[in-house]
């Protein structure tokens, strides 16, 4: 390889393991880093609250969903039962 195409080949190559580094690290779960390897979570506190903040909700709506799942169990139960036995686990509940 001669003249200006190798120096762009090589700039090229390392700009795109550089790229897929930060993919792979991002989608795992790890802080991506700058153009100097620094990484770039560490260094702002703001990500890391926001990320603490995102966790917290994820949690609280991973509880929602699994509640509104029993429950949608619940009626599914309730629309596919014969009615009889239906009736009969109302009348049981009213005289406990």
């Amino acid at each position: 390889m001669h003249g200006p195409w190798f120096v762009i080949s090589l700039v090229a190559i390392c700009t795109a393991a550089w790229v897929i580094n930060n993919f792979i690290r991002a989608r795992h779960g790890y802080s991506i880093s700058d153009d100097w390897g620094r990484n770039i979570d560490k260094a702002d506190p703001d990500a890391q609250r926001h990320v603490r903040l995102l966790e917290s909700q994820n949690e609280k709506l991973t509880g929602q969903v699994s509640r509104l799942e029993e429950r949608i169990a619940v009626l599914e139960r309730i629309a596919t039962d014969p009615a009889t036995r239906t009736a009969r686990e109302i009348d049981a509940l009213r005289d406990r």
